[in-house]
């Protein structure tokens, strides 16, 4: 067997990286409510700002309960029986999803450009990975669209029986601004699939790809009603979305403290399905067989990724006794390698976090590191003199009672811990309310199976970290959420499975 990469089976090739748009005009800035573009009801607006620059980008409407319920009510029209969309047959919706990753290719400059200015992401990465995860995405959930069915079940008696997996109904989606359309398509291609209708709430720090999307959902040809976008804040628009009477399911990513709200609000209003992708505090076990280079390197990227703004950060790194000092000496040097600026520009490693509270969160956390006595080995601060950037930091003699090794830092922020036996570090790795991700590095086989069995968490990486695709399902143990996202078992939280039994003159085998 060949491997990839070998001259009979190349590695897939990334696109060139072409330069960003330099005068990036904002089109859409309204709420998107039946194919249509409206004012908010309360006349409102809100300012978006260039994390980097600090800048005001452009001002979005500000949607809130009255704007919640108009999208609502224009996503259940969608959603009634004999509706354009229910009529519709699955593979046209495939079709539609298809066409829709098709305007998402052709426009992937401007929504890189856009992601750029809106989140302070490297453009590099909007382009190469997010868009390239948005496509893949798209065109996975696009390929099931008619692959969703039921089954016969052969039950006692004279009687025929059949399962249909029915989309749930109209499902409120609220996303974070890290991944801002990434988690976009995350939400609406699995809920699109199944033949859901959508109401969306974008993060208000970055609600411009979203709205673009709205866009091309219409020149893709969705039904009016289907797809529904309206930016606004957590405490107005996601609790009206979460608390209201006609959404059968919300989902969610972002924080375990919101996520715990939205959950209540299901439990107060009326039962909607919920799934939630939460916070974690992912360890990272490195063992001294490990190979060290690809070790280091991978614990970095899987840190300092995105500038640390990733829920599935590995920002519990355990290393094994006889090299720890090593691996430490190493991640400084990788980690003070990186030029810092504006992400539009090429050479450019990381760019700003996301607003002022973050950062003043993350400065505060870094403090209390030092305070509570972990050997902070580079970085420690703010850089430069304007923007949100924070130094790539790196701790070592982490002890797992400190707060940096205990909550969740969302910034590039590395805490190195040491370990010397398996029983040990198992239990340490374990003891956390999180668990959505972790990884273990190790030559050993043994090593790696006992670790992906024992470790409480959704997705466990073997010499490797961060390897995420629309194939496999992903979602936390314990508080970092309910139910998955993407894979088969994703489309499952976008169905609810109806019996039907017939009565029959008599049954035959």
């Amino acid at each position: 067997m060949k491997k990839q990469g070998s001259d009979g089976n190349p590695a897939p090739v990334m696109p060139a990286l072409p330069e960003p748009l330099k005068d990036l005009k904002i089109k859409y800035t309204k709420i998107f409510i039946n194919n249509e573009w409206h004012d908010s009801v309360s006349g409102k607006k809100f300012a978006v700002f260039n994390p980097a620059t600090e800048e005001k980008i452009c001002e979005v409407e500000e949607g809130d309960k009255a704007d919640v319920d108009k999208a609502v009510k224009a996503a259940r029209k969608a959603f009634e029986l004999g509706s354009t969309w229910r009529t519709m047959d699955a593979s046209e919706r495939g079709r539609l999803l298809n066409k829709l990753a098709d305007l998402v290719e052709r426009d992937r400059l401007i929504l890189a450009t856009m992601e750029t200015i809106d989140g302070g992401k490297l453009f590099s990465t909007a382009y190469l990975m997010d868009l390239g995860a948005c496509i893949k995405t798209l065109r996975y959930c696009a390929g099931w669209a008619d692959k969703i069915h039921g089954r016969t079940v052969p039950m006692d008696g004279n009687f025929f029986t059949f399962t249909r997996h029915e989309p749930i109904g109209v499902c409120g989606q609220i996303i974070p601004w890290n991944f801002p359309l990434v988690m976009f398509i995350w939400k609406i291609a699995p809920a699109l699939c199944c033949g859901n209708t959508v109401v969306v709430k974008p993060a208000e720090q970055t609600p411009l790809s979203a709205l673009y999307m709205g866009s091309l959902i219409k020149e893709a040809g969705f039904p009016p009603g289907v797809v529904n976008i309206v930016p606004g804040f957590g405490l107005t628009a996601g609790a009206a979305i979460s608390h209201h009477m006609d959404i059968d399911k919300v989902a969610f990513t972002g924080s375990t403290e919101v996520g715990k709200l939205i959950k209540e609000a299901a439990g107060k209003s009326n039962l909607k399905r919920v799934t939630l992708e939460l916070g974690g505090k992912s360890p990272n076990i490195i063992f001294a067989d490990a190979d060290l280079d690809a070790a280091v390197e991978f614990a970095h990227i899987g840190l300092f990724y995105h500038q640390g703004q990733c829920c599935i950060a590995g920002s519990r790194i355990f290393v094994e006794e006889p090299i720890y000092d090593e691996f430490v000496r190493r991640s400084i040097e990788r980690a003070k390698k990186y030029t810092l600026g504006d992400p539009l520009k090429p050479g450019v490693q990381q760019g700003p976090q996301i607003d002022k509270e973050q950062y003043k969160k993350i400065l505060e956390l870094i403090e209390s590191g030092k305070k509570e006595g972990a050997k902070l080995e580079c970085g420690g601060g703010p850089w430069g003199d304007k923007g949100y950037f924070i130094q790539p930091t790196v701790f070592s003699n982490v002890t797992d009672d400190m707060r940096i090794a205990k909550e969740e830092i969302f910034g590039p922020v590395q805490q190195i811990m040491k370990f010397k036996t398996i029983d040990e570090v198992i239990k340490r790795a374990n003891n956390t309310t999180y668990g959505l991700a972790a990884a273990v590095f190790t030559k050993d086989i043994d090593k790696a199976l006992t670790f992906a069995a024992a470790l409480q968490a959704g997705t466990v990486w073997v010499n490797c970290y961060s390897a995420l695709s629309a194939q496999c399902p992903f979602g936390g143990f314990k508080m970092s959420g309910n139910g998955r996202e993407m894979g088969e078992y994703g489309l499952h939280e976008y169905t609810e499975v109806k019996t039907v039994t017939i009565k029959i003159p008599q049954k035959n085998s």
